[in-house]
């Protein structure tokens, strides 16, 4: 078994907490963070179930920032 470190954000949508792993494209989500990132972590292990050798995205350091749009 291989250890893979993630790197996840967690942030509270209306009354449920979402989680994105920003490595792989797999997100879930709970009423509590905790269950938020238990979901996530069933996903990813069903995600890496069939996977022989993951594409991982390497993410250093994470940087939250606004990014301001104008939308017609």
């Amino acid at each position: 078994m291989r250890k893979i470190d993630l790197k996840v954000a967690v942030w509270k949508e209306g009354k449920y907490y979402v989680s994105q792993c920003l490595n792989v494209d797999i997100s879930s989500f709970g009423k509590t963070k905790k269950e938020a990132l238990g979901a996530l972590d069933e996903a990813l292990e069903l995600y890496f179930e069939d996977i022989k050798i993951p594409k991982i995205t390497k993410i250093e350091k994470p940087e939250l920032v606004q990014l301001s749009i104008c939308h017609v």
